[in-house]
């Protein structure tokens, strides 16, 4: 079972099974969606709803058959009855007729009423438009039983293409492996299926082709177009050494690429397996539907017969065929297809939206959760920064060898892998390897501390000059930028600055967030000046820095208790506490981490911040879609339940309205995935 505690709420069922027994769960299994859910699954056509989805591979020729069958058969017996009268075309031929324009379209739905039944599920939408259609044969309204269970049919029709194409969207986009792949072997270049290539085996790939494993560049560079992983056409130099992934399209020169990860264990396959889970995780208005549906279809019923039996004691000219058939048109616009159909669909079709602009949504609730989103607080090193540290300036005492000093503090860093120390090496080169540390150790939270030449070497923050007792003459707070401060032999020697550059669409995020009304705060392990002055130049409402994990924690912790819903953007592994906190967590740069993709409840696949206001517009649209269906069922189905109940809508008239919000619904939840959202 899929656990839904925010501590635990990434554990699936092993299979990645979606259990479909509800109503409104019907919309995945009737376009045959449980292939998307179930790969393993594809040739079983008959789900555990005991519904048969084998037309959901089917032409749209083959799915509108049996409706044009008795649409034949229907518009010649009307013709028969009211234009082109044949004697023959009476009693029992006429009545025959009618059950064989019927049969097509009606014992198809009648067949998974009585399945739903034997389960348990009495109260279905196949039994409501079995028991309105069959009524409609008890009091002699033929033509209007036949018209029911048509439009009907036609509308069932309409859902199936409609959900069909929003997962074949998907999973275009998303499976962009290719099924064979060239690998070279004893140096001469063999085809062969993709899914048998083993690891450590070299893959040679052309302009144009896409590659289908992940693996490392052998070529010394190479470009990629990384839209089906991103959402993003800019063309990827990679160069040699760097890891390319499954669904990349080679742009220029051949390449050769070293496979690290067998086929199913792909950053690809993730990613698909994450989008065929969302499926399965409930946005809150489909729980609602699902509650809902329980209590709304039997009272629908007893509503019916009420209206059927009651008036006989209060109408003094009673009719029982008369109010039968007020019955049963009540029956037929108070079935919840519209509801049924268009909310799954909706928010399937969000998730959708999101795959294709780059972002990855573990399920419709965080969708809703988004949508209603009033902070986004995010991290600033590799979120709203690029993460690449760079030396900004040197600042020493004249009395030292500049260029000496250096080069002892990069023999020094060559010790630590802190993002530092690898700015130090770019900008000093290659350390000298002839010279000679001793008793080099790490002092936590205050830096490095080793003997040349029997003297001294200190490199960290100011704290570690305090704690030595090196004399200096400045406020290191009037430095905004990390500051590194360097003492030798028991003096202060001064300080070099380094800088983390500001992403290019940082500003442009920032903006989006507070033209959707959303504030944003920076929390940071980084000193105060730093975090403060990133924050100044974005423009961004609360930033605060020095913060240790547990800092993070209490600051989320103070937003929450003023009521504000949190969304945390962070690498999603550091942050876990956070995440965990938060009402959503979203993780930049999921393509880098497998651990990103298992701690977030959403991924942005690249590393651009500018696609968090985009995956909150995106959640956003989506609810407003799925209330907008939500309230023209309800509004049109109110309206003609009255009209029906009162005799002034015909069966003909409710059927129409019921088909028509349907096909309305549908229309507008598939509207999302044509929409543009940067």
């Amino acid at each position: 079972m899929i656990n839904t505690d925010k501590n635990h709420k990434h554990t699936y069922d092993a299979q990645g099974k979606m259990t479909c027994c509800t109503q409104e769960e019907k919309i995945y299994t009737q376009a045959g969606a449980k292939e998307l859910v179930n790969e393993k699954h594809q040739h079983d056509h008959s789900d555990d709803d005991g519904h048969d989805h084998s037309h959901s591979d089917s032409s749209p020729m083959k799915m509108f058959l049996p409706s044009i069958i008795s649409l034949v058969l229907l518009l010649v017996a009307i013709s028969f009855d009211n234009w082109l009268p044949q004697q023959w075309f009476t009693g029992w031929v006429r009545i025959i007729w009618y059950v064989v324009a019927y049969a097509p379209v009606g014992f198809p739905v009648l067949t998974d009423a009585v399945k739903s039944i034997r389960k348990g599920e009495i109260f279905s939408e196949f039994f409501l438009m079995g028991i309105a259609t069959i009524g409609a044969f008890t009091i002699g309204e033929y033509p209007e039983g036949v018209a029911v269970m048509l439009f009907y049919a036609v509308g069932e029709v309409f859902q199936t293409m409609a959900v069909s194409r929003a997962k074949a969207n998907i999973k275009s986009l998303l499976d962009q492996r290719p099924d064979e792949v060239t690998v070279l072997r004893n140096n001469q270049p063999e085809t062969v299926k993709a899914e048998t290539v083993n690891i450590g085996e070299i893959i040679q790939l052309k302009p144009g082709e896409k590659l289908g494993l992940d693996g490392e560049l052998l070529s010394e560079t190479a470009s990629f177009n990384t839209a089906a992983l991103t959402g993003e056409s800019k063309p990827d130099t990679k160069a040699k050494g760097e890891t390319v992934l499954a669904g990349m399209i080679n742009l220029n020169t051949v390449a050769q690429v070293q496979v690290t990860t067998a086929y199913t264990d792909s950053k690809l396959s993730k990613i698909l397996e994450l989008v065929q889970n969302a499926t399965s995780q409930k946005a809150p208005t489909e729980l609602f539907i699902r509650k809902f549906a329980k209590i709304y279809t039997p009272i629908v019923v007893l509503l019916a017969v009420a209206i059927c039996v009651l008036p006989y004691f209060f109408v003094a000219d009673y009719e029982f065929k008369d109010w039968l058939y007020r019955a049963l048109v009540f029956l037929v616009i108070s079935c919840p297809c519209a509801l049924v159909i268009s909310i799954p669909l909706g928010y399937f079709g969000g998730i959708g939206a999101a795959s294709r602009n780059g972002i990855l949504f573990k399920g419709s609730n965080f969708l809703d959760a988004l949508s209603n989103i009033q902070n986004v607080v995010m991290d600033k090193t590799g979120t709203m920064t690029e993460g690449v540290f760079k030396v900004q300036e040197v600042v020493f005492d004249k009395a030292f060898n500049q260029d000496e000093i250096l080069q002892l503090v990069n023999i020094l860093e060559s010790h630590s892998t802190h993002p530092v120390a690898t700015a130090i090496h770019e900008y000093v080169g290659k350390p000298d390897n002839t010279i000679r540390l001793e008793n080099t150790e790490e002092i936590a939270g205050h830096g490095l501390k080793s003997t040349i030449n029997g003297k001294d070497l200190l490199v960290g923050n100011f704290k570690l000059m305090n704690k030595f007792g090196i004399q200096y003459d400045l406020d290191p707070s009037s430095i905004v930028y990390t500051t590194i401060a360097v003492a030798y032999d028991n003096k202060f020697v001064g300080y070099i600055t380094i800088a983390d550059s500001i992403k290019e669409d940082a500003q442009e995020t920032i903006n989006l967030l507070h033209k959707l009304n959303v504030k944003a705060t920076m929390l940071s392990g980084d000193k105060s000046t730093v975090v403060k002055y990133v924050a100044e130049q974005l423009g961004i409402d609360n930033a605060f820095g020095d913060l240790l994990p547990e800092d993070k924690v209490n600051k989320v912790k103070e937003i929450k208790a003023k009521g504000e819903s949190v969304a945390f953007v962070g690498d999603g592994v550091n942050d876990a506490p956070v995440v965990a906190l938060s009402d959503v967590g979203i993780a930049m740069g999921g393509l880098g981490s497998d651990a990103t993709i298992e701690t977030a409840d959403v991924v942005i696949q690249d590393d651009k911040p500018s696609k968090i206001p985009v995956a909150i517009n995106i959640g956003k649209q989506t609810k407003k879609i799925v209330w907008q269906n939500i309230t023209l069922a309800f509004g049109v189905k109110a309206i003609v339940l009255v009209l029906g109940a009162g005799g002034l809508a015909t069966m003909w008239e409710a059927v129409f309205a019921d088909v028509g919000v349907a096909l309305l619904a549908i229309l507008n939840a598939v509207r999302i995935q044509r929409m543009k959202f940067n």
